[in-house]
């Protein structure tokens, strides 16, 4: 599984997001449009990336990427299917979704932005759109923990 994480603002969700990734043994975060990446344009490690991350910075590859709707053309053709975390009407429940362990090694999973999620174009490239059902008032959880535990759910579909 890899994770396509797009115009993430904060760059404590980043760190947290590069941390969960190690976690949960993802093999690549691919950082799109404004995300911010580990090292600044200088090689500087930037400072709430690394808070959050606790050194995930370096276990997890990563590399920066300027265009989601290129990268995710380009998945495809590799035979990646890219599962969307995000709520619309063609979402799928979370806990719906069963895969091999096969399968799960081609996965993209893809989230987008604390405020305006992913844009339609990257949801009309989506194979799966995943919903995280909520039982509160709310309507959202925090980007990453959002992506936390669609990680999570995906890797342990794969377990049964």
């Amino acid at each position: 599984m890899i994770a396509v994480l797009h115009n993430i603002r904060s760059l404590h969700n980043v760190g947290s997001m590069f941390r969960t990734s190690d976690a949960v043994g993802i093999d690549k975060i691919y950082l799109c449009g404004y995300t911010g990446a580990p090292k600044d344009e200088y090689g500087a490690s930037l400072p709430q990336i690394f808070k959050t991350a606790l050194g995930a910075e370096h276990t997890v590859a990563w590399e920066k990427k300027a265009s989601v709707t290129a990268l995710l053309d380009r998945l495809h053709k590799e035979g990646y299917k890219i599962y969307a975390v995000e709520l619309d009407k063609r979402s799928v429940p979370l806990h719906k979704i069963k895969m091999s362990a096969k399968e799960l090694g081609k996965v993209a999973l893809v989230v987008g932005n604390e405020v305006d999620g992913l844009s339609s174009a990257v949801l009309k490239r989506a194979d799966v759109i995943l919903e995280i059902p909520m039982y509160g008032k709310k309507e959202s959880l925090n980007v990453s923990v959002a992506f936390g535990v669609a990680a999570y759910a995906l890797r342990l579909s794969s377990l049964r």
